[in-house]
């Protein structure tokens, strides 16, 4: 029997803009996506994916590789299968539909990386309605490497303040993040350095604003580990967030500990 449902929900992007004009390849990392979502399969949950448009997400290239699963090919070929196959992960369905049908009945959300996220989630109006509810009610609410500037999806305003960080108009977009439900919250998101080789190597150019900047300027408590790319989780209050493609695993066991002590207390 089902512990319950959890919500994950993915991106659609493929595209991310760049300063000076154009645009790099982007996506939803593999890794990201299957480890938390087989981690709450395993423990007894169901995962129910859904993104803006309701098709699946694309996948990023550069992370359909062993190296991100511990360099464990069998690892590697397990995610895959698990995204092809599980049957909550092969049948997305669109945001707009879940909150239709009722978000009472969803005992957590989760939201992986890959810079997919920054580009639609972040500004996604059926998004923030979804945060909201589950913020209100204080469910287990978890966000992995470039998935926590989702949660801006929460404001108000947030394809405002998303245009404002593009532009650089800084006073606007802290005028707009007034209110924020996770202000004062303690978190972690991808680093500045650790954006600094994607940049460079697969983007060939700067994105308009770093992660940890974004969510500081909301009002988001944001700290990220010295040492790039070493794991690194925060959890407060609701809020699980973890820092990189590495933090997978422990992200996962954060959540599914959150998650059964909401079941055991229900």
């Amino acid at each position: 029997m089902s512990k319950g449902k959890v919500l994950v929900v993915g991106s659609n992007a493929t595209r991310i803009e760049i300063q000076g004009g154009g645009t790099g390849p982007t996506g939803q990392y593999l890794n990201e996506t299957v480890v938390p979502a087989m981690a709450l399969v395993e423990a007894g949950y169901d995962v129910v994916l859904a993104t803006p448009d309701g098709t699946k997400p694309h996948i990023d290239p550069v992370s359909d590789v062993a190296q991100h699963f511990g360099d464990d090919e069998a690892a590697l070929q397990r995610g895959r299968a698990f995204f092809n196959d599980n049957p909550g992960m092969k049948n997305a369905r669109t945001l707009r539909s879940v909150i239709d049908e009722g978000l009472d009945s969803y005992a957590g959300i989760f939201v992986p990386g890959g810079q997919a996220p920054v580009v639609d989630l972040m500004q996604d109006a059926d998004l923030g309605e979804i945060l909201r509810h589950f913020h209100a009610r204080r469910k287990p609410t978890a966000f992995l490497c470039h998935g926590p500037i989702a949660a801006l999806a929460a404001l108000p305003q947030t394809k405002e303040y998303r245009a404002a960080l593009i532009s650089g108009d800084l006073a606007k977009a802290s005028e707009l993040a007034k209110g924020w439900q996770y202000a004062g919250y303690k978190m972690t998101v991808f680093s500045a350095s650790e954006e600094k080789p994607i940049e460079e190597h697969i983007l060939h150019g700067k994105l308009y604003f770093n992660m940890p900047d974004a969510l500081h300027r909301a009002g988001g408590e944001v700290t990220t580990t010295p040492v790039d790319f070493s794991p690194h989780v925060i959890e407060d209050r609701e809020l699980i967030t973890g820092q990189n493609p590495r933090s997978d695993h422990p992200l996962a066991a954060k959540l599914v500990e959150a998650l059964n002590r909401v079941t055991v207390s229900a």
